[in-house]
């Protein structure tokens, strides 16, 4: 039929350019099908032991695809910091791994307006030896390890504090920043506020997540599906749903598995977190 088409328009080069220049919102639309790339980090995205893809991210990605005709969802597990890589690089369609909104990852992907806000804290050993309530806390203290993912905002946050990089222990993920702590390489790790508490109910009475953590304000994150930088399309087309279904009882009903509620609603915009 397209070929007829072509033949008809007596331009099968035309009508080959043309087949080309479909957007990533077309090819899922037309093939019902979106990848979706996510990192293993309780409660935003990880791979359940049944092999199953769940948390707040791809659950809200499944819900949202779906309102735009799309039904299957696939999912490519990689590293945090190779998100944005692969992202660019083709192997799947939209981050959906709760990544925050920050003004140097506006540079590289379009993200869509915010699905949640919410706080940092710290994993350390049981009833916190080093005392540790703040970033400030673990830079004037040298002999404190801090364990950060590698790739996430924590790790800007930790160096603006004052934090030396020998201080800072790089990790490809939670897991092991909680063996970390456990096995007292770092005196605390640093994450979501859901993600060390997660972290705390796993690895049992030898940690917690401290309750107090003293931060600036404008570390509050800010997480969103993020697309390739020509994908605005398919971004503004997510963005319409989304405002539409964030808050609704659907909404909360999705999210209460993975801890969020009501506190987590966001008024924030993509563009105003990306400057600043």
């Amino acid at each position: 039929m397209l070929a007829a088409a072509c033949v008809a328009a007596a331009s099968l080069a035309a009508c080959v350019t043309s087949a080309s220049a479909e957007t990533t919102l077309q090819r899922i639309q037309r093939t019902g099908e979106v990848r979706i790339g996510y990192a293993n980090e309780t409660p935003f995205a990880y791979t359940t032991p049944d092999g199953t893809v769940t948390g707040e991210s791809p659950e809200i990605a499944k819900k949202v695809f779906a309102k735009l005709g799309v039904k299957k969802v696939d999912a490519v597990l990689t590293e945090w910091g190779a998100l944005i890589p692969g992202l660019k690089a083709g192997r799947f369609d939209v981050i959906a791994a709760g990544m925050y909104i920050t003004p140097e990852r506006c540079k590289q992907v379009a993200f869509a307006d915010p699905q949640y806000q919410i706080p940092d804290t710290l994993l350390t050993m049981k009833g916190n030896p080093k005392n540790l309530h703040s970033y400030a806390d673990v830079a004037k203290q040298p002999d404190t390890k801090l364990a950060v993912m590698a790739g996430t905002a924590e790790l800007g946050y930790a160096r603006q504090a004052g934090i030396k990089d020998d201080q800072i222990l790089q990790v490809p993920d939670t897991t092991a920043q909680l063996q970390a702590v456990r096995a007292r390489r770092a005196d605390a790790a640093v994450g979501t506020a859901l993600t060390m508490k997660g972290l705390a109910s796993k690895g049992g009475p030898q940690v917690e997540a401290i309750g107090q953590f003293n931060d600036d304000p404008k570390h509050t994150g800010y997480g969103a599906l993020a697309f390739r930088p020509e994908d605005t399309d398919l971004r503004d087309a997510v963005n319409k749903e989304l405002h539409q279904w964030l808050g609704t009882d659907d909404h909360l009903k999705t999210v209460a598995p993975f801890g969020f509620d009501k506190s987590n609603l966001t008024t924030k915009k993509a563009p105003e977190l990306c400057a600043g």
